[in-house]
């Protein structure tokens, strides 16, 4: 069976390359996802799907704002994926939630459920969801996914756990439709201690094997003097604000230590979080070399094939392979959709939250929203 896919907001494409991989065997029956059609507003990030996603079907991707386009007028879809934007929900930003510009774009989604009634559908964002409009978002949210005619899993997932060498803690909210039937439970976590594999480390990702001196993204960073004498002296897993640093070149910031400035990985665990934007400091940096990461080393730690190219300027390269979702980490989400769906049995766990209970709160936080 091939579920076709409809996304909204697809960036560089992750979670459609995870969504192309899933493949589960059941019932004499191949389960798969293709894809259909998908929208962003970014050009370089339509350009980079394009070519990687569907290079014979260019016009599948609808390039602009999703509040100007006929959302009834694309083809019929089985499955839907959408990460909504989650610059008013994270906790980098300003955390406007719904007073934001991108709060609400969240609402096309449930459009999209209302219009084509897909079997299942997978929304994701930032950890910070949870706690925007001091909860009531998120509550908000369940709830009108629920009232499209959902049954609901809402959990936060540590991609780490599942075989990516970062630690990227995302908010993932799989629905099956209500006359299914069909309740997802949250696959159990893979890798880590006392698990089937060790966590993935951020040296076996961008050494293993080793990337070519000429591939595509790979562009290294120029840093001055000063940069890699600073850098020096940071030791491995530290950041800026190493004790070992000399008075002279340490950072002439007061009261702000956020702990991934001119942060080195540690070799030996997962690296912490790839980002998409941020001043100087937070490009990721390696562990021994005096320098930031290439883009290629952070498409490795989100698990893009070296073959996967990004398009667009060096900025907005780097914007496309922080705000994707990891493409390993997709596929093992969706594997677990596609056995729940031929009702294959696998490990599972709570997830972190109960939706029943969850909605029960809606009528006091709702009303001030």
């Amino acid at each position: 069976m091939i579920f076709r896919k409809g996304e909204l907001f697809n960036g560089p494409g992750g979670f459609a390359l995870g969504a192309s991989l899933a493949r589960v065997e059941a019932n004499g029956e191949l389960y798969t996802v293709q894809h259909q059609w998908s929208n962003d507003y970014c050009d370089s990030a339509c350009d980079t799907y394009t070519a990687n996603i569907c290079p014979d079907k260019p016009e599948s991707v609808h390039r602009g704002d999703v509040r100007k386009l006929d959302l009834t007028s694309f083809e019929d879809i089985d499955a839907f994926i959408y990460g909504f934007p989650c610059n008013d929900f994270s906790v980098v930003g300003e955390k406007k939630g719904f007073d934001g510009n991108y709060g609400p774009l969240y609402t096309y989604g449930i459009r999209v459920l209302e219009h084509y009634r897909p079997k299942w559908f997978i929304a994701e964002n930032v950890g910070g969801l949870q706690s925007a409009n001091e909860g009531a978002a998120f509550i908000k949210i369940l709830s009108d996914m629920t009232a499209a005619g959902y049954r609901l899993t809402p959990h936060l997932y540590n991609f780490a756990d599942y075989g990516v060498p970062q630690n990227r803690q995302r908010i993932l909210i799989v629905g099956f439709r209500n006359d299914l039937n069909m309740e997802f439970k949250v696959p159990a976590p893979t890798h880590g201690p006392g698990r089937d594999h060790p966590y993935k480390t951020a040296y076996e990702a961008i050494t293993s094997p080793p990337i070519a001196e000429d591939a595509d993204n790979h562009h290294m960073p120029v840093h001055t003097e000063r940069v890699k004498k600073f850098l020096s002296y940071i030791p491995e897993g530290q950041n800026a604000w190493s004790q070992e640093i000399p008075e002279e070149l340490r950072l002439n910031v007061k009261n702000v230590k956020m702990s991934q400035i001119y942060r080195r990985l540690d070799r030996n665990s997962p690296s912490y979080t790839v980002t998409g934007s941020g001043g100087g400091g937070t490009h990721m940096y390696h562990w021994s070399e005096n320098r930031a990461l290439t883009s290629r080393e952070r498409a490795r730690l989100q698990t893009f094939p070296d073959n996967f190219v990004f398009h667009g300027t060096k900025e907005k390269v780097r914007q496309q392979i922080g705000m994707a979702v990891p493409p390993d980490g997709a596929k093992a989400i969706i594997e677990a959709v596609l056995k729940t769906y031929a009702g294959v049995q696998y490990k599972s766990i709570k997830a972190k939250w109960d939706i029943d209970h969850l909605l029960k709160q809606t009528s006091m936080e709702l009303v001030t929203l």
